[in-house]
């Protein structure tokens, strides 16, 4: 037997949840009523609200990456009320309701793990992808290429991973990682050699993708490294301008001060 059908299972019968969902699908409703709504809710879009949802999305993540689990709650909820915000909008229109959305993912999660809800016991995780492409090639408007269905509005570094592994599957890749190495020194000798604005421009999207590609090779994950660097720099430099004068320094001293705050030097104000 294995070790995931030995697990216990956790099954959900929590009819105050579905009381609780209930009660945000209404108050959605109200805020959208065209004659007593909110002024701001009844006028939103497909298009206007789904700025804030990717927005709440990053902010889910944000609370996961400080282990703020209040602000995960809440984070959460703000999250959950853009989805019915979004099926609110779909049923006024006649396109879908939340419950269909909800049973559409059951559907889905259930079809792409047979090993766990059906009788292939070959299954596993190793065929998500397998079962992916059998459901879009089964659309009848399937678009047949390998990169059919990567996400326009994903974070373009993230984008740039599932392109790189889609077209990877079909043995477009380099060997190893050296190849992807190399790649990041030609894309950089092409960005010195650009002669305007936008030839830079788009040599520097070339050298994005091909970091993005060596990362993909050394299973570093590029968004989660770039938001760490982030976070170092802001923390060195917020460390930093604390020096007394740092306004007027030259850019010399203010380099000794970066190099003293790596070695973990701290400034305080006058």
């Amino acid at each position: 037997m294995s070790a995931v059908s030995e697990a216990p299972a956790v099954i959900h019968d929590q009819p105050d949840a579905a009381a609780a969902l209930e009660r945000l699908m209404n108050v959605m409703a109200r805020l959208r009523d065209p004659q007593t709504g909110c002024e701001w809710d009844t006028v939103q879009t497909f298009a206007t609200i789904a700025p804030y949802t990717i927005e709440e999305a990053y902010e889910v993540a944000d609370a996961i990456a400080r282990g703020d689990m209040a602000d995960l709650k809440d984070e959460l909820g703000d999250l959950a009320l853009q989805i019915v915000f979004h099926a609110q909008m779909a049923a006024e229109a006649g396109h879908f309701t939340l419950n269909q959305v909800l049973d559409g993912i059951s559907d889905k999660m259930e079809r792409r793990h047979p090993h766990i809800f059906g009788d292939d016991a070959t299954g596993g995780h190793h065929r998500w992808e397998e079962i992916k492409a059998a459901e879009r090639a089964a659309k009848a408007d399937a678009d047949p290429s390998v990169l059919a269905g990567v996400a326009l509005g994903l974070p373009a570094l993230e984008r740039a991973v599932k392109l790189q592994k889609r077209a990877a599957r079909t043995g477009f890749d380099w060997p190893d990682a050296s190849g992807a190495r190399a790649k990041i020194l030609e894309e950089l000798a092409e960005v010195d050699s650009a002669t305007d604005d936008a030839h830079r421009e788009e040599e520097i999207g070339d050298l994005l993708f091909a970091v993005t590609n060596l990362a993909r090779f050394l299973k570093i994950n590029p968004e989660e490294a770039l938001r760490k660097a982030n976070a170092k720099f802001e923390k060195r430099f917020r460390s930093i301008e604390q020096a007394p004068g740092f306004g007027d320094m030259s850019l010399d001293e203010k380099e000794a001060l970066w190099t003293a705050a790596k070695r973990g030097a701290t400034f305080t104000r006058d």
